[in-house]
Protein backbone atom coordinates (compact mmCIF):
# COMPACT_ATOMS: atom_id res chain seq x y z
CA UNK A 1 0.00 0.00 0.00
CA UNK A 2 2.79 2.37 0.94
CA UNK A 3 4.57 1.58 -2.35
CA UNK A 4 1.42 2.43 -4.31
CA UNK A 5 1.04 5.73 -2.48
CA UNK A 6 4.72 6.52 -3.05
CA UNK A 7 4.48 5.71 -6.77
CA UNK A 8 1.32 7.81 -7.09
CA UNK A 9 2.97 10.72 -5.29
CA UNK A 10 6.05 10.51 -7.53
CA UNK A 11 3.83 10.36 -10.62
CA UNK A 12 1.86 13.42 -9.52
CA UNK A 13 5.08 15.29 -8.73
CA UNK A 14 6.46 14.43 -12.17
CA UNK A 15 3.26 15.62 -13.86
CA UNK A 16 3.32 18.87 -11.89
CA UNK A 17 6.98 19.36 -12.73
CA UNK A 18 6.27 18.70 -16.42
CA UNK A 19 3.37 21.18 -16.49
CA UNK A 20 5.48 23.78 -14.69
CA UNK A 21 8.36 23.23 -17.11
CA UNK A 22 5.98 23.55 -20.08
CA UNK A 23 4.54 26.79 -18.70
CA UNK A 24 8.05 28.10 -18.02
CA UNK A 25 9.11 27.33 -21.60
CA UNK A 26 6.04 29.11 -22.99
CA UNK A 27 6.70 32.14 -20.80
CA UNK A 28 10.35 32.17 -21.85
CA UNK A 29 9.34 31.98 -25.50
CA UNK A 30 6.92 34.88 -25.06
CA UNK A 31 9.60 36.91 -23.30
CA UNK A 32 12.06 36.29 -26.14
CA UNK A 33 9.45 37.39 -28.67
CA UNK A 34 8.76 40.59 -26.71
CA UNK A 35 12.48 41.40 -26.45
CA UNK A 36 13.06 40.72 -30.16
CA UNK A 37 10.16 42.94 -31.28
CA UNK A 38 11.28 45.64 -28.86
CA UNK A 39 14.82 45.57 -30.28
CA UNK A 40 13.41 45.60 -33.81
CA UNK A 41 11.16 48.55 -33.03
CA UNK A 42 14.08 50.51 -31.59
CA UNK A 43 16.10 49.83 -34.73
CA UNK A 44 13.24 51.07 -36.92
CA UNK A 45 12.81 54.10 -34.68
CA UNK A 46 16.46 55.00 -35.28
CA UNK A 47 15.52 55.28 -38.96
CA UNK A 48 13.74 58.55 -38.10
CA UNK A 49 17.16 60.03 -37.39
CA UNK A 50 18.39 58.56 -40.66
CA UNK A 51 15.58 60.17 -42.66
CA UNK A 52 16.20 63.51 -40.94
CA UNK A 53 19.91 63.47 -41.83
CA UNK A 54 19.37 62.30 -45.41
CA UNK A 55 16.78 64.96 -46.12
CA UNK A 56 18.73 67.69 -44.37
CA UNK A 57 21.97 66.80 -46.16
CA UNK A 58 20.41 66.63 -49.63
CA UNK A 59 18.67 70.01 -49.34
CA UNK A 60 19.88 73.55 -48.76
CA UNK A 61 21.23 74.90 -45.47
CA UNK A 62 18.50 77.52 -45.12
CA UNK A 63 15.88 74.78 -44.59
CA UNK A 64 17.74 72.44 -42.22
CA UNK A 65 15.79 73.37 -39.08
CA UNK A 66 12.47 73.00 -40.89
CA UNK A 67 13.30 69.52 -42.15
CA UNK A 68 14.53 68.46 -38.73
CA UNK A 69 11.30 69.68 -37.12
CA UNK A 70 9.16 67.79 -39.64
CA UNK A 71 11.02 64.53 -39.06
CA UNK A 72 10.66 64.85 -35.30
CA UNK A 73 7.04 65.93 -35.23
CA UNK A 74 5.64 63.55 -37.83
CA UNK A 75 6.52 60.73 -35.44
CA UNK A 76 5.15 62.51 -32.37
CA UNK A 77 1.82 63.42 -33.95
CA UNK A 78 1.67 60.15 -35.87
CA UNK A 79 2.18 57.98 -32.77
CA UNK A 80 -0.75 59.59 -30.99
CA UNK A 81 -3.23 59.36 -33.86
CA UNK A 82 -2.09 55.82 -34.71
CA UNK A 83 -2.94 54.80 -31.16
CA UNK A 84 -6.23 56.68 -31.26
CA UNK A 85 -7.63 55.29 -34.52
CA UNK A 86 -4.93 54.03 -36.89
CA UNK A 87 -4.34 50.76 -35.05
CA UNK A 88 -8.07 50.00 -35.01
CA UNK A 89 -8.43 50.55 -38.76
CA UNK A 90 -5.40 48.36 -39.42
CA UNK A 91 -5.73 45.50 -36.92
CA UNK A 92 -9.27 45.78 -35.61
CA UNK A 93 -12.04 43.27 -36.29
CA UNK A 94 -12.37 42.75 -40.03
CA UNK A 95 -15.42 44.20 -41.77
CA UNK A 96 -16.77 45.00 -45.23
CA UNK A 97 -15.19 41.98 -46.85
CA UNK A 98 -11.65 42.66 -45.66
CA UNK A 99 -11.60 46.40 -46.34
CA UNK A 100 -11.26 47.84 -42.85
CA UNK A 101 -10.81 47.11 -39.15
CA UNK A 102 -13.64 48.24 -36.88
CA UNK A 103 -12.57 48.02 -33.22
CA UNK A 104 -9.61 48.53 -30.83
CA UNK A 105 -9.75 52.32 -31.20
CA UNK A 106 -8.14 54.19 -28.28
CA UNK A 107 -7.05 50.71 -27.27
CA UNK A 108 -4.86 49.42 -24.45
CA UNK A 109 -6.27 47.52 -21.48
CA UNK A 110 -4.97 48.58 -18.08
CA UNK A 111 -4.45 45.05 -16.81
CA UNK A 112 -0.99 43.72 -17.66
CA UNK A 113 -1.30 40.05 -18.53
CA UNK A 114 -0.09 37.84 -21.35
CA UNK A 115 -2.94 38.71 -23.75
CA UNK A 116 -2.59 42.42 -23.23
CA UNK A 117 1.16 42.06 -23.49
CA UNK A 118 0.60 40.85 -27.05
CA UNK A 119 -1.11 44.14 -27.89
CA UNK A 120 1.58 46.29 -26.35
CA UNK A 121 4.49 44.56 -28.08
CA UNK A 122 2.69 44.53 -31.42
CA UNK A 123 1.55 48.16 -31.22
CA UNK A 124 5.02 49.43 -30.38
CA UNK A 125 6.51 47.60 -33.35
CA UNK A 126 3.79 48.75 -35.75
CA UNK A 127 3.80 52.44 -34.80
CA UNK A 128 7.35 52.91 -36.05
CA UNK A 129 6.30 51.50 -39.42
CA UNK A 130 3.45 54.00 -39.58
CA UNK A 131 5.95 56.77 -38.85
CA UNK A 132 8.16 55.60 -41.71
CA UNK A 133 5.31 55.81 -44.21
CA UNK A 134 4.56 59.35 -43.06
CA UNK A 135 8.11 60.69 -43.05
CA UNK A 136 8.84 59.56 -46.63
CA UNK A 137 6.71 62.46 -47.87
CA UNK A 138 8.80 65.07 -46.08
CA UNK A 139 11.71 64.83 -48.52
CA UNK A 140 9.64 65.14 -51.70
CA UNK A 141 7.86 68.23 -50.33
CA UNK A 142 10.95 69.81 -48.80
CA UNK A 143 11.87 73.50 -48.95
CA UNK A 144 8.43 74.89 -49.86
CA UNK A 145 5.74 73.40 -47.61
CA UNK A 146 4.01 75.20 -44.75
CA UNK A 147 4.84 73.50 -41.47
CA UNK A 148 1.26 73.47 -40.17
CA UNK A 149 0.01 71.94 -43.42
CA UNK A 150 2.60 69.18 -43.19
CA UNK A 151 1.42 68.34 -39.67
CA UNK A 152 -2.18 68.07 -40.88
CA UNK A 153 -1.09 65.69 -43.62
CA UNK A 154 1.07 63.53 -41.36
CA UNK A 155 -1.80 63.02 -38.91
CA UNK A 156 -4.08 61.95 -41.74
CA UNK A 157 -1.74 59.38 -43.28
CA UNK A 158 -0.92 57.81 -39.88
CA UNK A 159 -4.57 57.66 -38.84
CA UNK A 160 -6.28 56.75 -42.09
CA UNK A 161 -4.37 56.26 -45.38
CA UNK A 162 -1.62 53.90 -44.20
CA UNK A 163 -3.72 51.83 -41.74
CA UNK A 164 -6.56 51.00 -44.15
CA UNK A 165 -4.38 49.73 -46.98
CA UNK A 166 -2.21 48.11 -44.30
CA UNK A 167 -5.29 46.18 -43.13
CA UNK A 168 -5.74 44.74 -46.61
CA UNK A 169 -2.28 43.16 -46.60
CA UNK A 170 -1.27 42.75 -42.95
CA UNK A 171 -4.46 42.94 -40.91
CA UNK A 172 -6.20 39.90 -42.35
CA UNK A 173 -7.89 41.84 -45.14
CA UNK A 174 -8.83 40.88 -48.68
CA UNK A 175 -5.34 41.11 -50.21
CA UNK A 176 -3.91 38.81 -47.56
CA UNK A 177 -6.69 36.31 -48.27
CA UNK A 178 -5.72 36.31 -51.94
CA UNK A 179 -2.12 35.43 -51.07
CA UNK A 180 -0.51 38.87 -51.51
CA UNK A 181 2.95 38.79 -49.94
CA UNK A 182 4.79 41.85 -48.64
CA UNK A 183 6.99 40.62 -45.82
CA UNK A 184 8.10 43.98 -44.39
CA UNK A 185 6.46 46.66 -46.50
CA UNK A 186 7.73 47.44 -50.01
CA UNK A 187 4.14 48.31 -50.85
CA UNK A 188 2.44 48.57 -47.45
CA UNK A 189 4.93 51.16 -46.16
CA UNK A 190 7.19 52.45 -48.92
CA UNK A 191 4.84 52.62 -51.89
CA UNK A 192 2.11 54.17 -49.76
CA UNK A 193 4.53 56.87 -48.64
CA UNK A 194 5.83 57.15 -52.21
CA UNK A 195 2.38 57.68 -53.72
CA UNK A 196 1.64 60.37 -51.16
CA UNK A 197 5.03 61.97 -51.88
CA UNK A 198 4.26 62.01 -55.61
CA UNK A 199 0.87 63.66 -55.12
CA UNK A 200 2.28 66.18 -52.66
CA UNK A 201 5.09 67.18 -55.03
CA UNK A 202 2.64 67.58 -57.93
CA UNK A 203 0.16 69.71 -55.96
CA UNK A 204 2.96 71.85 -54.50
CA UNK A 205 4.78 72.46 -57.75
CA UNK A 206 8.55 72.87 -58.14
CA UNK A 207 10.81 75.10 -56.09
CA UNK A 208 11.41 78.60 -57.42
CA UNK A 209 14.09 78.53 -60.09
CA UNK A 210 14.07 74.76 -60.54
CA UNK A 211 12.66 74.81 -64.06
CA UNK A 212 13.50 77.94 -66.04
CA UNK A 213 11.99 78.59 -69.45
CA UNK A 214 14.37 80.35 -71.82
CA UNK A 215 13.61 82.80 -74.63
CA UNK A 216 13.73 79.91 -77.11
CA UNK A 217 11.03 78.07 -75.19
CA UNK A 218 13.42 75.41 -73.90
CA UNK A 219 13.19 74.56 -70.20
CA UNK A 220 16.44 74.40 -68.27
CA UNK A 221 16.51 72.09 -65.29
CA UNK A 222 18.60 73.58 -62.51
CA UNK A 223 20.19 71.38 -59.88
CA UNK A 224 20.04 72.46 -56.23
CA UNK A 225 22.90 70.47 -54.65
CA UNK A 226 22.55 69.29 -51.08
CA UNK A 227 24.52 71.34 -48.56
CA UNK A 228 25.95 68.48 -46.51
CA UNK A 229 26.75 65.16 -48.19
CA UNK A 230 28.39 63.70 -45.02
CA UNK A 231 25.02 64.25 -43.25
CA UNK A 232 23.29 62.40 -46.07
CA UNK A 233 25.81 59.54 -45.92
CA UNK A 234 25.44 59.21 -42.16
CA UNK A 235 21.67 59.22 -42.55
CA UNK A 236 21.82 56.45 -45.15
CA UNK A 237 24.05 54.34 -42.90
CA UNK A 238 21.61 54.84 -40.01
CA UNK A 239 18.78 53.75 -42.29
CA UNK A 240 20.83 50.70 -43.34
CA UNK A 241 21.38 49.87 -39.66
CA UNK A 242 17.71 50.34 -38.77
CA UNK A 243 16.56 48.27 -41.74
CA UNK A 244 17.76 45.10 -40.04
CA UNK A 245 15.00 45.73 -37.54
CA UNK A 246 12.59 46.74 -40.27
CA UNK A 247 13.02 43.46 -42.17
CA UNK A 248 14.38 40.86 -39.77
CA UNK A 249 12.04 41.71 -36.87
CA UNK A 250 9.07 41.38 -39.21
CA UNK A 251 9.27 37.66 -38.46
CA UNK A 252 7.17 38.78 -35.50
CA UNK A 253 8.82 36.27 -33.19
CA UNK A 254 12.25 35.16 -32.06
CA UNK A 255 11.19 31.60 -31.28
CA UNK A 256 11.32 28.82 -33.87
CA UNK A 257 7.63 27.93 -33.92
CA UNK A 258 6.67 25.80 -36.92
CA UNK A 259 9.83 26.74 -38.78
CA UNK A 260 8.00 28.67 -41.52
CA UNK A 261 8.89 32.07 -42.96
CA UNK A 262 7.27 33.84 -39.98
CA UNK A 263 9.50 32.13 -37.41
CA UNK A 264 12.75 32.98 -35.68
CA UNK A 265 14.54 30.59 -38.04
CA UNK A 266 14.22 33.19 -40.77
CA UNK A 267 15.87 36.07 -38.88
CA UNK A 268 19.37 35.22 -40.13
CA UNK A 269 18.22 34.64 -43.70
CA UNK A 270 16.36 37.95 -43.82
CA UNK A 271 19.39 39.75 -42.42
CA UNK A 272 21.65 38.25 -45.10
CA UNK A 273 19.33 39.07 -48.02
CA UNK A 274 18.81 42.59 -46.66
CA UNK A 275 22.55 43.20 -46.37
CA UNK A 276 23.36 41.85 -49.82
CA UNK A 277 20.56 43.72 -51.58
CA UNK A 278 21.60 47.03 -50.02
CA UNK A 279 25.21 46.51 -51.05
CA UNK A 280 24.19 45.52 -54.57
CA UNK A 281 21.90 48.55 -54.81
CA UNK A 282 24.79 50.88 -54.03
CA UNK A 283 27.03 49.08 -56.54
CA UNK A 284 24.34 49.17 -59.23
CA UNK A 285 23.69 52.89 -58.77
CA UNK A 286 27.43 53.65 -58.68
CA UNK A 287 28.14 51.82 -61.94
CA UNK A 288 25.08 53.16 -63.76
CA UNK A 289 25.58 56.77 -62.63
CA UNK A 290 29.28 56.57 -63.47
CA UNK A 291 28.41 55.52 -67.02
CA UNK A 292 25.61 58.10 -67.31
CA UNK A 293 27.28 61.14 -65.74
CA UNK A 294 30.90 60.19 -66.50
CA UNK A 295 31.66 60.52 -62.78
CA UNK A 296 30.77 58.36 -59.74
CA UNK A 297 27.87 60.29 -58.22
CA UNK A 298 27.72 60.22 -54.41
CA UNK A 299 24.08 61.15 -53.88
CA UNK A 300 22.94 58.65 -56.51
CA UNK A 301 25.03 55.93 -54.90
CA UNK A 302 23.52 56.69 -51.50
CA UNK A 303 20.03 56.54 -52.97
CA UNK A 304 21.04 53.30 -54.68
CA UNK A 305 21.77 51.72 -51.32
CA UNK A 306 18.31 52.77 -50.11
CA UNK A 307 16.80 51.51 -53.36
CA UNK A 308 18.29 48.09 -52.72
CA UNK A 309 16.80 48.09 -49.23
CA UNK A 310 13.33 49.10 -50.41
CA UNK A 311 13.46 46.55 -53.24
CA UNK A 312 14.28 43.64 -50.91
CA UNK A 313 11.79 44.60 -48.19
CA UNK A 314 8.90 42.59 -49.67
CA UNK A 315 10.77 39.43 -50.77
CA UNK A 316 13.52 39.32 -48.13
CA UNK A 317 12.21 36.19 -46.38
CA UNK A 318 11.53 34.11 -49.49
CA UNK A 319 14.48 34.66 -51.83
CA UNK A 320 18.01 33.29 -51.92
CA UNK A 321 21.11 35.41 -51.27
CA UNK A 322 21.93 35.29 -54.99
CA UNK A 323 18.48 36.53 -55.94
CA UNK A 324 18.75 39.32 -53.37
CA UNK A 325 21.89 40.61 -55.09
CA UNK A 326 20.09 40.68 -58.44
CA UNK A 327 17.07 42.43 -56.90
CA UNK A 328 19.22 45.02 -55.14
CA UNK A 329 21.35 45.70 -58.22
CA UNK A 330 18.29 46.26 -60.42
CA UNK A 331 16.84 48.54 -57.74
CA UNK A 332 20.05 50.61 -57.76
CA UNK A 333 19.91 51.03 -61.53
CA UNK A 334 16.18 51.80 -61.43
CA UNK A 335 16.55 54.60 -58.90
CA UNK A 336 19.09 56.49 -61.04
CA UNK A 337 16.90 56.18 -64.13
CA UNK A 338 13.79 57.15 -62.16
CA UNK A 339 15.39 60.25 -60.61
CA UNK A 340 16.42 61.47 -64.05
CA UNK A 341 13.03 60.66 -65.61
CA UNK A 342 10.97 62.29 -62.86
CA UNK A 343 13.18 65.37 -62.76
CA UNK A 344 14.00 65.91 -66.44
CA UNK A 345 11.01 64.43 -68.28
CA UNK A 346 8.04 64.70 -65.91
CA UNK A 347 9.37 67.95 -64.40
CA UNK A 348 8.34 66.92 -60.88
CA UNK A 349 10.60 68.46 -58.26
CA UNK A 350 11.63 65.89 -55.65
CA UNK A 351 14.61 67.34 -53.74
CA UNK A 352 15.84 64.06 -52.27
CA UNK A 353 14.61 61.44 -54.74
CA UNK A 354 12.01 60.04 -52.33
CA UNK A 355 9.56 59.13 -55.08
CA UNK A 356 12.20 57.20 -57.00
CA UNK A 357 13.49 55.35 -53.94
CA UNK A 358 10.25 54.50 -52.18
CA UNK A 359 7.58 54.40 -54.89
CA UNK A 360 9.47 53.07 -57.91
CA UNK A 361 11.59 50.59 -55.96
CA UNK A 362 8.68 49.70 -53.67
CA UNK A 363 6.72 48.64 -56.76
CA UNK A 364 9.71 46.72 -58.10
CA UNK A 365 10.28 44.95 -54.77
CA UNK A 366 6.66 43.83 -54.66
CA UNK A 367 6.90 42.50 -58.22
CA UNK A 368 10.14 40.69 -57.26
CA UNK A 369 8.09 38.41 -54.99
CA UNK A 370 6.24 37.13 -58.04
CA UNK A 371 9.49 36.54 -59.96
CA UNK A 372 12.11 35.27 -57.48
CA UNK A 373 9.93 34.23 -54.53
CA UNK A 374 10.32 30.61 -53.41
CA UNK A 375 8.63 29.45 -50.21
CA UNK A 376 6.71 26.18 -50.69
CA UNK A 377 5.65 26.09 -47.02
CA UNK A 378 3.88 29.42 -47.49
CA UNK A 379 2.49 28.43 -50.91
CA UNK A 380 4.60 31.08 -52.68
CA UNK A 381 6.30 30.26 -55.96
CA UNK A 382 7.52 32.98 -58.29
CA UNK A 383 7.80 32.90 -62.05
CA UNK A 384 11.37 31.56 -61.94
CA UNK A 385 10.43 28.76 -59.53
CA UNK A 386 7.60 27.11 -61.43
CA UNK A 387 4.78 29.20 -60.02
CA UNK A 388 3.62 30.62 -63.32
CA UNK A 389 1.94 34.01 -63.30
CA UNK A 390 -0.37 33.45 -60.33
CA UNK A 391 1.74 35.03 -57.59
CA UNK A 392 2.92 37.76 -59.95
CA UNK A 393 -0.70 38.56 -60.79
CA UNK A 394 -1.64 38.82 -57.12
CA UNK A 395 1.34 41.10 -56.48
CA UNK A 396 0.36 43.36 -59.40
CA UNK A 397 -3.21 43.53 -58.11
CA UNK A 398 -1.91 44.65 -54.73
CA UNK A 399 0.31 47.30 -56.31
CA UNK A 400 -2.54 48.75 -58.38
CA UNK A 401 -5.19 48.77 -55.65
CA UNK A 402 -2.96 50.12 -52.89
CA UNK A 403 -1.60 52.70 -55.34
CA UNK A 404 -5.10 53.79 -56.33
CA UNK A 405 -6.11 54.11 -52.69
CA UNK A 406 -3.01 55.96 -51.46
CA UNK A 407 -2.66 58.10 -54.58
CA UNK A 408 -6.26 59.25 -54.91
CA UNK A 409 -6.84 59.89 -51.20
CA UNK A 410 -3.51 61.74 -50.89
CA UNK A 411 -4.35 63.89 -53.90
CA UNK A 412 -7.74 64.79 -52.42
CA UNK A 413 -6.09 65.51 -49.07
CA UNK A 414 -3.41 67.81 -50.48
CA UNK A 415 -5.88 69.68 -52.68
CA UNK A 416 -8.17 70.13 -49.66
CA UNK A 417 -5.34 71.43 -47.48
CA UNK A 418 -4.27 73.77 -50.28
CA UNK A 419 -7.80 75.18 -50.58
CA UNK A 420 -8.54 75.47 -46.86
CA UNK A 421 -5.33 76.38 -45.03
CA UNK A 422 -2.77 76.75 -47.81
CA UNK A 423 -0.04 74.25 -48.60
CA UNK A 424 2.89 76.25 -49.89
CA UNK A 425 4.85 79.11 -48.32
CA UNK A 426 5.03 82.47 -50.09
CA UNK A 427 7.77 83.08 -52.69
CA UNK A 428 9.49 85.50 -50.30
CA UNK A 429 9.48 82.94 -47.50
CA UNK A 430 10.80 80.24 -49.81
CA UNK A 431 13.69 82.42 -51.00
CA UNK A 432 14.61 83.45 -47.46
CA UNK A 433 14.44 79.86 -46.25
CA UNK A 434 11.94 78.11 -44.02
CA UNK A 435 14.24 78.09 -40.99
CA UNK A 436 13.80 81.82 -40.49
CA UNK A 437 10.30 82.31 -41.87
CA UNK A 438 8.64 79.24 -40.31
CA UNK A 439 10.64 78.78 -37.10
CA UNK A 440 12.74 81.91 -36.54
CA UNK A 441 15.69 79.65 -35.87
CA UNK A 442 18.74 79.12 -38.07
CA UNK A 443 20.35 75.71 -38.14
CA UNK A 444 23.79 77.28 -38.50
CA UNK A 445 23.74 80.38 -36.34
CA UNK A 446 26.67 82.71 -36.94
CA UNK A 447 27.20 81.65 -40.55
CA UNK A 448 26.00 83.68 -43.50
CA UNK A 449 24.00 81.48 -45.80
CA UNK A 450 23.71 82.61 -49.42
CA UNK A 451 20.62 81.51 -51.30
CA UNK A 452 21.08 80.05 -54.78
CA UNK A 453 17.35 80.25 -55.36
Amino acid sequence: MRKKILVLALFMAAMASSLFAQESIENLGFSLDVIWLFIGAILVFIMQAGFALVETGLTRAKNATNITMKNVMDFCFGAIVYWMIGWGFMYGKDALGGLIGTDQFFYGPMELNIDNGNFYKSWFFQVVFAATAATIVSGAMAERTQFKSYLIYTCFISAFIYPISGHWAWGGGWLANLGFHDFAGSTVVHSVGGWAALMGAIVLGPRIGKYVKGSNGQITVKAFPGHNIPYAALGVLLLFFGWFGFNAASTGVATVGDGGIWSGLNIARVSVTTCLAAAAGAVGALIFSWIWFKKPDCSMTLNGLLAGLVSITAPCAIVSPGASIIIGFIGGVLVVAAVEFIDKVLKIDDPVGAISVHLVCGIFGTIAVGIWGNAPDADIAGLLHGGGFHQLGVQLLGIVTVGAWAGVISLILFLSIKAITGLRVTPKEELMGLDITEHKAEAYTGFQIFSNM
